[in-house]
Order: C-alpha cells, then structure tokens, then sequence
C-alpha cells in the first residue's frame, strides 16, 4: 500500500513518530479536486517511497483532525516533519506543484 488512512487514532505512531516526513492528504469522497489528486499522490508516493510517507484524513470520518490541521477548503495538502509543518497546499495545483511538495519533503 503506497498511502496511509490517518486517524485521530494512530497520528501519533503514522505521522509524529514517523521515520520519515509525511504528506498528509485532507480530503472528502465528495470532493471533485480530491478525486483528481488521488493517482497524483499515488504515483507519487510509490516514486518517494522510503523517503516520504503519504497519509490520507477522510475529512467527514475525522473531523477533529481536520480542525487541528485548520482546514478550510480542500484538497489540503500538509508536510510534516514529527509534529512540525514545513509546508502546505491548499486546492489542486497539478502534478508539477505536488512533486515540487514531495521532493521539498525529501530534501532533493
């Protein structure tokens, strides 16, 4: 599996404890631009992998998550390192904006 169905349940040990930065997707089924991301991160997170970690927050199923990530409109896209945020998105920018995130993420 190249992504990661984050919880308010295992955050901890999926994104603060992580060996790894991880791109968090805060998304909903509901959303057009967040279908449209989806193979994006995918093709993505299988091109990354071992340096980045993609975690997906469904939105509606972890609301509580979503609010400590702000979230205001989505897709949002989040970088973290531990706890710490080093970089966000917020809509659908492209594939060129996304690799831009990933490769930020893993230090290239």
């Amino acid at each position: 599996m190249t992504t990661v169905n984050i919880t308010a349940e295992n955050f901890e040990s999926e994104v603060a404890n992580s060996d790894v930065p991880v791109i968090v997707d805060l998304w909903a089924p509901w959303c057009g631009p967040c279908k449209s991301l989806t193979p994006i991160l995918e093709k993505l997170a299988e091109e990354f992998e071992g340096k980045v970690k993609v975690g997906k927050v469904n939105v509606d199923e972890q609301p509580e998550l979503a609010r400590s990530f702000k979230v205001q409109s989505i897709p949002m896209l989040v970088a973290l390192d531990g706890v710490d945020v080093t970089d966000h998105q917020i809509g659908f920018r492209g594939e060129g904006a996304v690799r831009q995130m990933f490769e930020k993420a893993a230090g290239e």
